[in-house]
């Protein structure tokens, strides 16, 4: 099912829930194309469409000195540029659009997805036997579209932090977790998730969260929004 089938069918599902008479259901997209954001959401029950935007991710030099603010300026683009995609479509309804953003940082510096398995490497001998910290920031977007010419939006940021410590890892630790394929797509070149559990020693805080979504709090942040989900 492409974006515009899938935006088209969640109108008609609110506009449906308007017509019976009960308080139309917002549809929730979710404008990540994460498979463990997707696996996190649908295991709390949370029914939902996605939708992905490519939006550039190019952070400033003052954004990069101050992480938690970065990962929610870049959780803000992600579900802004959903938002404003949806609306192009001429959307009716009322919609929460939902972006994250996930960054470990160490040392104040930021790791991101790997670039080449000597980045991953690099990244992991950092990490070995430090404790850093994942930030993910999570912004909500609700559209109200009653009419084409009837719109109103407005959003909430939040962030989300978790301290994860690794293990001292050798160099063969390293070289065999390389060696898995897990690292290229992921924040700091490992996945608490999969196979990279193995390297890590403790999580402090939400293990969702270092996963990529805090679905715990974004439940409990907005629970009206969820609580029919």
């Amino acid at each position: 099912m492409d974006n515009e089938q899938n935006t088209h069918e969640a109108a008609a599902r609110s506009a449906e829930a308007a017509a019976s008479g009960g308080e139309p259901v917002p549809d929730i997209i979710l404008a990540s194309g994460s498979p463990r954001r997707k696996q996190l959401l649908e295991d709390a029950g949370v029914a939902f469409s996605v939708r992905v935007s490519e939006v550039d991710e190019t952070l400033e030099p003052d954004l990069l000195a101050d992480p938690p603010e970065a990962a929610k300026k870049l959780a803000e683009r992600k579900a802004g540029a959903v938002v404003q995609e949806v609306l192009s479509e001429n959307y009716l309804g009322m919609a929460a659009v939902l972006g994250a953003d996930t960054m470990v940082v160490l040392d104040g510096e930021i790791f991101g997805k790997p670039v080449s398995l000597s980045d991953a490497k690099r990244m992991l001998r950092r990490l070995s036997g430090r404790t850093h910290e994942v930030i993910t920031a999570v912004s909500l977007w609700m559209v109200a579209a009653p009419a084409i010419e009837d719109i109103s939006v407005g959003f909430r940021t939040f962030v989300d932090r978790s301290a994860v410590t690794f293990r001292c890892l050798t160099d063969e630790e390293i070289a065999d977790y390389l060696r898995k394929g897990e690292s290229f797509d992921k924040a700091g070149a490992y996945a608490v998730q999969g196979e990279g559990a193995s390297l890590v020693e403790r999580v402090d805080g939400s293990l969702d969260s270092v996963i990529g979504l805090p679905v715990g709090r974004l439940l409990d942040e907005f629970p009206d929004l969820f609580a029919a989900r």
